[in-house]
């Protein structure tokens, strides 16, 4: 225990949330905004839970617990009663070492006050307030901004984001986000994208009331969920959802949010109600039909506004959203039933191309889901069906299961039906959308001692009908194992092979298109080490290969070199990064996460062949205000210009700067 707790305080804070956010980023869009998830991290930084006090809405809000350990620490407090140590949790089962060193900071047993009366005086004197403003920019010209006739970017090429969070211990909270997208117009209207809310919690039978902007997030992502959302990883368990409910929306992300009021209210002691209602004006791509009635086909989900074309697309399609869930939880069970209609002002319309066949059509949709999860013994069981008035059927269902205290998998099939149609789908699946898919997955965590941690997935599905690029129904598999070895409390290392197997159109001049077999490999071997309090060292290379049908295979690497200077208390620390990359091909590009300023996420791609480097440096001006900086640079080799379209330049470089400053009142 003495060892475990001495590895807990050498490791820096900055290395835990960024392992944390990479093993649990691995499949998402490199421009996902993980914003949500880097607010809970920090928040609970800050303010941990305690363990004595806490709700399994509260546990879920973790990424790194899965709800059958979640389901085991509930159990082990009804049957042990308090925890009267942190280091408790190894005795559960299921709470690895791994897991226990992740919880580590965000959780105390330390009893806090909370502030529960709600009047002007304590919300004016105790209440917190945390204002963020933050500049980006591209420092070479991209041909969107030169003068060029048609397309091209009408705004200036800085990023701006402010933002300002109020919170008044855990019963309220409010925020404004104001954000400016590269490209987009400054001048007469400052910011492109507003946001903003102010919410209500623990008010008797008033559990949360959101009035704003707010995400909803419930069952397996089927039916209804918008905002942050994971799918497959290197942790097994991370496929089963944990349904949030309700929650506040403080990210940038213009697309995936409700905009109006909802509220969570306990009508009887086991049983919830949360009613929402939502009103946004949406991008849309429309044309006039026959009749000269404006219709659409896809939605803009970019919110990006700065080209003549995108600025006529803004808000122009209204959207309304009105419905209800519907919970009962006692004990280890819960089930739930979800109601709501869409309406949108105009319709949509079948696109030309043949894999959009069952599309949806119309001007409203109706959708309903149930879903369920139940912990029986060492078994979690979980799941989700959902339909689409007038389209399709899908469902999910799945089981964590806790072999023994070192062993724990994980199985789920799901089917969904090529015409299933749901505006807020996020469920797990292969695709970008949970629709015409079938699938079945399965998986291992094996954790034998303090020193190793294993963990495999493989995952087989089939699309009935055809995709983009695919003009036949289709198939495949993906596979993932990886090795983690820790032989002492200041080195890691990390082993992982992934292979993936799809089918695609033939690249081939053909008359008719046939599938071809598409092959993607990824190697990574990864050494994390401790100098001293103050200087952590990350070296990795990763190997991936592409193949496509009788082509060539492209075989890309990339090494990089991560030094992080973190001393504590010290009112200076930075990191740095050194990386050489070589592929053939945008086919077979690498992302690796990159650490950046804080609430700031990313995930590079490295393409072609080249250098990049990149450093941030914090400088803490004083306890309540920080100021960061960061400077990225690209250096391609044997190449003319950097960039496609709009974002192209010319020459071999691209630097980026960024500068955030915080003041916390």
């Amino acid at each position: 225990m003495i060892g475990f707790v001495a590895n807990a305080q050498i490791i820096t804070q900055e290395t835990d949330t960024r392992d944390i956010l990479e093993s649990m980023a691995e499949n998402l869009p490199d421009d996902y905004d993980m914003t949500e998830l880097i607010d809970v991290l920090e928040k609970y930084r800050k303010y941990p839970i305690n363990l004595n006090r806490t709700s399994i809405e509260e546990l879920k809000t973790l990424v790194f617990l899965s709800p059958l350990q979640i389901g085991n620490f509930f159990t082990h407090l009804k049957e042990n009663g308090r925890l009267t140590d942190v280091l408790e949790l190894q005795s559960i089962d299921g709470f690895d070492i791994k897991t226990v060193h992740n919880l580590l900071p965000f959780v105390t047993l330390t009893n806090i006050a909370e502030y529960q009366q709600l009047n002007f005086k304590n919300i004016i004197g105790t209440g917190e307030n945390d204002l963020m403003m933050r500049f980006a920019q591209t420092l070479q010209k991209q041909r969107g901004y030169t003068d060029l006739p048609g397309n091209r970017y009408l705004g200036s090429p800085e990023r701006v984001q402010l933002r300002y969070r109020y919170q008044y211990s855990s019963i309220l909270s409010a925020a404004i986000t104001l954000d400016k997208d590269a490209g987009e117009k400054f001048i007469g209207k400052p910011f492109d994208f507003y946001s903003g809310n102010i919410a209500l919690f623990k008010l008797g039978k008033l559990k949360k009331l959101v009035v704003g902007d707010y995400t909803l997030q419930f069952g397996q992502g089927l039916t209804l969920w918008s905002g942050f959302s994971f799918g497959k990883g290197p942790d097994v368990t991370s496929v089963a959802k944990k349904d949030l409910g309700l929650r506040p929306y403080n990210s940038t992300n213009e697309y995936s949010f409700f905009r109006g009021g909802a509220a969570t209210i306990n009508l009887f002691k086991n049983i919830d109600i949360t009613p929402f209602v939502s009103f946004r004006n949406l991008d849309a791509s429309q044309k006039l039909d026959s009749e000269g009635n404006l219709v659409q086909s896809t939605i803009n989900q970019t919110g990006l506004h700065r080209t003549p074309t995108e600025i006529k697309n803004k808000g122009v399609l209204t959207q309304s959203v009105f419905g209800t869930t519907v919970q009962y939880a006692k004990n280890e069970f819960a089930v739930g039933a979800i109601a709501y209609h869409t309406h949108y002002k105009n319709r949509f319309i079948t696109q030309t191309a043949a894999y959009d066949r069952y599309s949806f059509t119309g001007t409203a949709l109706t959708n309903l889901g149930l879903f369920y999860n139940y912990t029986y013994k060492n078994m979690y069981l979980y799941g989700e069906a959902g339909k689409g008035l007038g389209g399709g059927f899908a469902y999910i269902n799945g089981v964590l299961i806790s072999l023994s205290p070192t062993v724990s998998a994980a199985l789920t099939y799901r089917d969904y039906a090529k015409d299933y149609h749901s505006f807020f789908n996020q469920a797990v699946s292969e695709s970008s959308e949970a629709v015409n898919e079938k699938g079945l997955y399965a998986g291992l965590n094996i954790n034998p001692n303090k020193h190793w941690d294993f963990s495999f997935y493989g995952d087989y599905f089939r699309f009935p009908w055809l995709k983009y690029r695919v003009d036949e129904p289709s198939k495949g598999y993906e596979v993932l194992t990886q090795a983690v070895y820790t032989p002492s409390k200041t080195f890691k290392v990390l082993v992982r092979f992934k292979t993936e197997h799809k089918q695609q159109n033939t690249d081939l001049d053909v008359p008719i298109n046939f599938l071809d077999n598409v092959k993607r490999e990824g190697y990574r071997a990864e050494a994390s080490w401790q100098l001293n309090n103050s200087w952590h060292f990350q070296n990795r290379l990763e190997i991936s290969q592409y193949k496509k049908g009788s082509a060539d295979r492209e075989f890309g690497y990339l090494v990089y070199q991560d030094v992080d200077y973190s001393p504590m208390f010290a009112k200076l620390t930075g990191n740095v990064r050194f990386a050489y990359f070589n592929t053939p091909s945008y086919n077979s590009r690498i992302y690796a996460y990159e650490d950046d300023v804080l609430y700031s996420f990313a995930f590079g791609m490295y393409n072609g062949r080249g250098f990049r480097t990149y450093f941030n440096l914090k400088y803490s001006i004083f306890k309540k205000l920080n100021v960061w900086a960061r400077y990225g640079l690209f250096i391609y080799k044997d190449v003319e210009t950097v960039g496609t379209y709009l974002d192209e330049i010319k020459g071999n470089k691209k630097s980026e700067v960024k500068i955030q400053l915080r003041y916390q009142f």
